[in-house]
């Protein structure tokens, strides 16, 4: 992998580079709105969450039939991770659960701007039946034992679950640890030195 695309930790085509972009300035219109994300990232969308959501795509083995993204919200990681699916990762079959109508909305207007597919559900994630994916992702929706819950519920038993977690990572490790038992690596975040990403492999409840 190289960094030549505007700090993107991948190579992409110049289509995949146009689609990014016009995530960002739809993210940019619809945040006057709605409360996709904080008004502060907006300035500096690209490194906040385009890049940062890129290095989620990057840490998923092989191919994913399926890939799920939970509490999808304005779209990080789970429209950058279809945007690249459709270069990288043809045969990978996105899913977005959002349980905000509004939230919806832009994820479908998203999706049609920006030429790609992926499945919107506009639902709560604990009222879904099973999900069954590869891949289980999800970005600043709750804390770490509230995330495996979600992934035992929607995870393929052999799945990956991939969650940026902030400064406070070890310590959700902790209080995650005394109600399950779980295999994890972590990668340090390219856009934040306090940040990390978890890679989160086998999970049992305790």
């Amino acid at each position: 992998m190289t960094d030549t695309h505007r700090g993107l930790p991948l190579d992409v085509s110049r289509e995949t580079l146009d689609r990014l972009e016009t995530l960002t300035a739809l993210l940019t219109r619809w945040t006057e709105k709605i409360n996709l994300v904080s008004r502060n990232s907006v300035t500096d969308a690209w490194t906040r969450h385009i890049v940062d959501s890129a290095q989620v795509f990057t840490l998923a083995e092989d191919q994913p039939s399926h890939w799920a993204d939970l509490g999808a919200g304005g779209g990080f990681p789970g429209l950058v991770v279809a945007a690249l699916a459709r270069e990288h990762s043809p045969e990978t079959r996105v899913t977005l659960v959002e349980s905000d109508s509004r939230k919806c909305a832009f994820l479908r207007t998203a999706l049609r701007e920006m030429e790609i597919e992926a499945t919107v559900l506009t639902k709560r994630i604990e009222a879904l039946a099973p999900l069954d994916a590869d891949v289980v992702s999800a970005r600043a929706l709750t804390a770490l034992p509230g995330l495996l819950e979600y992934t035992a519920q929607h995870r393929t038993k052999d799945g990956l679950a991939l969650f940026p977690k902030g400064a406070r990572w070890k310590k959700e490790i902790a209080e995650a640890q005394e109600s399950w038992q779980f295999e994890y690596t972590h990668r340090k975040s390219i856009t934040d030195p306090d940040a990390v990403v978890l890679k989160i492999g086998a999970l049992t409840h305790v």
